[in-house]
C-alpha cells in the first residue's frame, strides 16, 4: 500500500494503459481521479473496480486538449480528495499517414492531445502541488516514438519527442518544490487503441516479431508507473523508464531467422 492516503489523477484512464494505471494505484491505496473523454461506460467500470479495492474514484469527463477542462479536473480532484499527490499524463491520440498525405486536422489533433494535453496536465498538477506543499510525483507516458523515426507517424513522433524534453525541463524547474517528474516509454502494448490500426492477426504476428516475442500488457506498464511514482523511486527525477521489450535495441531487426 505505497499510496495509502494519497490522491492520484490519471488522464485517459478509461482504456488501456491509463485504465491499468488507475486500478494499480488504487490497489496500492490511492484515491483516483479517472479522466475520460468519450468512453463513459468504460470509465464507470474503472471507477467500480477502484471502489471494489477499497479506494475512492472520481469520474472526470474532459478533453485534455482543452486547457480549461484540464485545469478544472485538477481543481475538482483536489476539492474532492483534499489534494493531488500523483499525476499520470497518459491520454494520447494518433493518426497514421505519411506526412505528404496526412489529413492536417488529424495531424493537429494528434499534437493537441498528445503534446499540449500533456503540458496542460503537468502544469496544472504542478501548480496544485506547489500550492498545497509537500511535494509530489508526476509521470508522463511517452513512447519509443520519441526517438525512433517511425514512418507514417510524424505527428505522434513529434509530440512524444516534445513531451520527453518537456518532462526533463519540468523536472529541473520543479525540483526545488520536491516534485519529481519522470517519463515512461511503453513499447508496443496490447491495448484497444491498437485496433484502430491493426487486425488481431496483425497484432499477433507483430508481437511475435518483437525481440521479446509478444506485445506488452497494460498491467505491466502500470506497475512501472506505480514504481516511478512511489517513494521507492524517490531519487529519480528527469529520467525515462523504458518498458518496451527491446524494440529500440539496434540488433534485433536484422537478426538471423530464429536467432535470439
Amino acid at each position: 500500500m505505497r499510496f495509502a492516503g494519497k490522491t492520484a489523477l490519471v488522464t485517459g484512464a478509461s482504456l488501456g494503459i491509463g485504465r491499468a494505471a488507475a486500478i494499480e494505484l488504487a490497489r496500492e491505496g490511492a484515491n483516483v481521479g479517472v479522466n475520460y473523454r468519450s468512453s463513459e461506460t468504460e470509465a464507470q467500470e474503472v471507477a467500480q473496480e477502484i471502489e471494489s479495492l477499497g479506494a475512492k474514484a472520481l469520474l472526470l469527463q474532459g478533453d485534455v486538449a482543452d486547457q480549461s477542462a484540464v485545469e478544472a479536473m485538477v481543481k475538482q480532484t483536489a476539492e474532492t480528495f483534499g489534494k493531488v499527490d500523483l499525476f499520470v499524463s497518459n491520454a494520447a491520440y494518433s493518426d497514421r499517414e505519411s506526412m505528404v498525405n496526412a489529413d492536417m486536422d488529424g495531424f493537429r489533433r494528434t499534437i493537441d492531445v498528445t503534446m499540449w494535453g500533456a503540458l496542460y496536465g503537468t502544469r496544472a498538477a504542478a501548480q496544485q502541488m506547489i500550492e498545497q506543499g509537500g511535494g509530489g510525483s508526476i509521470v508522463i507516458v511517452s513512447s519509443p516514438h520519441a526517438v525512433l523515426a517511425i514512418p507514417d507517424s510524424m505527428a505522434y513522433n513529434m509530440a512524444k519527442a516534445a513531451i520527453d524534453h518537456m518532462m526533463r525541463t519540468a523536472a529541473i524547474e520543479l525540483v526545488e518544490h520536491r516534485i519529481r517528474v519522470n517519463g515512461i516509454h511503453p513499447g508496443w502494448i496490447d491495448t484497444p487503441g491498437e485496433r484502430k490500426f491493426f487486425t488481431e492477426e496483425q497484432l499477433d504476428a507483430g508481437g511475435k516479431a518483437l525481440p521479446w516475442g509478444r506485445l506488452g500488457r497494460p498491467e505491466e506498464i502500470a506497475k512501472g508507473i506505480a514504481f516511478v511514482l512511489s517513494d521507492d523511486a524517490e531519487y529519480m527525477t528527469g529520467s525515462i523508464l523504458a518498458m518496451e521489450g527491446g524494440v529500440s535495441l539496434p540488433w534485433w531487426s536484422n537478426r538471423a531467422e530464429g536467432e535470439m
